[in-house]
């Protein structure tokens, strides 16, 4: 598989990723700030921390790697939370460039959930 951001405006992030020769794609349904006891952080960092470890699990458990993603979408509940958000996705993911989303919402299906992502990997 060959993975190339495409970035037109110069910017530090890919606006797309074209993807050449991939013979998988695996979507990955929204991963949340909580353990497989329940158990959901209350600080914002721990819960992206958590929610990022959840995709990685994803990842694993199909094969694949962070290398891999090809597009990410995050939700917030807060716009406070985005100084957090990038900080612990750069601590993830580096300085990469796959095609990033990020929306604010009123809420999401749990309350103590803060922050969800929604990502998509193809090998």
């Amino acid at each position: 598989m060959k993975k190339t951001p495409i970035n037109p405006s110069g910017t530090g992030w890919a606006q797309a990723c074209a993807v050449d020769q991939a013979e998988r794609l695996v979507f990955i349904a929204g991963q949340v700030p909580q353990d497989k006891d329940g158990v959901i952080p209350a600080d914002i960092s721990d819960q992206c921390r958590l929610a990022w470890g959840n995709v990685v699990h994803q990842l694993e458990t199909a094969g694949l790697q962070l290398e891999n993603l090809v597009s990410v979408r995050v939700y917030l509940t807060d716009r406070q939370y985005i100084p957090e958000m990038v900080a612990v996705r750069n601590e993830v993911l580096g300085l990469r460039a796959e095609p990033a989303f990020t929306v604010v919402l009123a809420g999401l299906y749990d309350a103590r959930w803060c922050i969800e992502i929604e990502s998509v990997a193809a090998a």
